[in-house]
Order: C-alpha cells, then sequence, then structure tokens
C-alpha cells in the first residue's frame, strides 16, 4: 500500500444554496500511515489526510493532539500547496489537547484542481514513530460556478 490508502478521507459538506462554510475531519493514525507505508516513518514523508475538489476554497485548517505520539523528536507540517500553508513546525509529540496554531504566513487556499491536505513529517528522530493520533480539520467552502440560477424551461413546460 501507499501513504494515504488509508488515511485518506474525502472533504463533504452541504449542498444547498448559499454556499455554507463547512468542516471536515479525520482522525490521523500514525500505526495506519506506518502498515501503508509497509516501511519506517521518516522525514520528509507527505501524507495525504482530506481530499479537496476543484473549486473548493480551504478557509483554514488544523491540527489537536488526540493521543500523543511515541517520536522522542517529530514536527509536523499541514498544507496544499507547500506543506506548510497551514500548520507550520507543530510538536507532533505534543500532549493530547494541544492544538497547533497557524503560522504567521497562513492564508486561505484554493483548489484550482482536485488536491490534497497533507501531513508532511519535517523532521523524526530518536526512534520510530508507532503510535499516535491527532484529530485533522478543515473549514471549506464550495466556490464553484451556481449557474444563473434563473428557471429552467423543461419539455413538460411546453404545451
Amino acid at each position: 500500500m501507499a501513504l494515504g490508502d488509508n488515511t485518506l478521507q474525502a472533504a463533504r459538506g452541504n449542498s444547498q444554496r448559499g454556499r455554507n462554510f463547512y468542516m471536515v475531519q479525520t482522525t490521523f493514525d500514525f500505526a495506519t500511515a506506518l502498515s501503508d507505508k509497509g516501511s519506517a516513518l521518516a522525514a520528509g514523508d507527505v501524507i495525504p489526510v482530506i481530499a479537496v475538489k476543484k473549486g473548493m476554497m480551504v478557509m483554514n485548517a488544523g491540527i489537536e493532539v488526540d493521543t500523543a505520539s511515541d517520536g522522542s523528536t517529530l514536527t509536523v507540517d499541514l498544507g496544499m500547496i507547500a506543506a506548510e500553508d497551514f500548520v507550520d513546525g507543530f510538536d507532533g509529540t505534543s500532549a493530547a489537547g494541544v492544538v497547533a496554531q497557524n503560522p504567521a504566513a497562513y492564508s486561505p487556499r484554493m483548489a484550482v484542481a482536485d488536491d490534497n491536505i497533507d501531513l508532511k513529517l519535517v523532521t523524526l528522530s530518536g526512534g520510530a514513530v508507532t503510535t499516535g493520533k491527532m484529530r485533522i480539520w478543515a473549514v471549506i467552502m464550495d466556490c464553484n460556478d451556481e449557474g444563473d440560477l434563473t428557471a429552467q424551461e423543461v419539455a413538460r413546460d411546453v404545451a
């Protein structure tokens, strides 16, 4: 299996007119990523966690530690274009309940093609990471064209 086979969550929201923001989330499990890869996780690994369709604006995304990882040194980034769009250099060994903060250069990102929000392992040393869980969330808005919103004529309307 490849990284992301079991960690990638589709971004789904509402379909009502008016295009409201919606939140999606997934729980990233280091043990699952390790199983997907089939070998030890390493610095530089990029793991897709949330799929984002073309035309969707990711307003923000973040990480909350659910269960601390067993790595002694582990920092992670979260993003789309560059892997640190939403989180940059977060300590992956933080205690449960710790929430990552946005970097100073944070800005929303438009998916100009189908894309993913990726978790990047930036540094990893002092032993293999085999356990730990993070809740990864994103606030997304559909910015695709709504059309002209006029009533459409159909065959039943023609006398």
